[in-house]
């Protein structure tokens, strides 16, 4: 098989002209749902195709030849948005087209809705190493939008059951978030600091606030080691 190139692919937002691939989407986002063992179920035609007539998703393609997409919706009027069904189809994994499409659906959210807490949850270590990079912080459940509607799309996932029996206040899943109030405090307390000190002091207290709001009580121990050490493994690289 012929070796990818990042260069060769173009991330877009998604129009009308790209409905004639939803169905392969539907498809994608299915095999990355059963690979992973966990994550969103198959969305009906009608769901993606108007992600993509609303203008709220991204389609990565080489020429003609689909290779990755993910979409974007709105909780809590529209005070809270989240980043969902990101796939990259299986011949064009690991040469970082997973971080453009990203890069380019968090650009989208921020346009679209700038006021709009942005979050996500995930297991995914790749996908926490783009949100950290994206100013993701992680969080509390407790952070992130309480509409009904965006915690039912848990129940497709395996793992549905530790989120009920918490209470819905933790699971296997990383809350992660991102606050454009943020980057004005930043631009406030930070002023005159090279971007390096900045960069070195926010990544300290992310680091402290994960410690103090995702510790283990007894009894979570389902939840302990996949959390804290795909955390553990974020920080201590960057």
């Amino acid at each position: 098989m012929t070796e990818k190139n990042l260069k060769d692919i173009e991330v877009v937002t998604a129009t009308v002209m790209h409905l004639k691939y939803v169905d392969q989407v539907n498809d994608e986002i299915d095999i990355a749902s059963k690979e992973r063992g966990t994550g969103i179920a198959r969305r009906t035609y009608d769901y993606i195709a108007n992600k993509m007539l609303e203008g709220k998703a991204v389609i990565a393609l080489d020429g003609d030849k689909f290779a990755g997409f993910c979409y974007l919706e709105s909780w809590g009027h529209n005070r809270f948005v989240a980043n969902s069904g990101l796939i990259v189809a299986k011949a064009y994994r690991g040469i970082g087209l997973a971080t453009e499409i990203k890069k380019k659906i968090f650009s989208l959210s921020r346009t679209k809705f700038p006021d709009a807490k942005i979050f996500g949850l995930t297991t995914g270590l790749a996908v926490m190493k783009i949100n950290h990079m994206l100013g993701y912080r992680p969080v509390t459940f407790s952070e992130l939008t309480d509409d009904d509607e965006f915690w039912k799309g848990c129940q497709s996932c395996v793992n549905y059951d530790i989120l009920q029996r918490t209470g819905r206040s933790k699971c296997l899943c990383t809350g992660m978030l991102f606050d454009p109030k943020w980057e004005n405090k930043n631009a406030g307390t930070d002023a005159g600091m090279s971007s390096e000190n900045q960069g070195t002091k926010h990544k300290r207290a992310s680091l402290l606030d994960v410690i103090q709001k995702l510790k283990p009580k007894n009894g979570n121990s389902e939840i302990k080691e996949s959390k804290f050490n795909i955390l553990m493994t974020i920080f201590s690289k960057k």
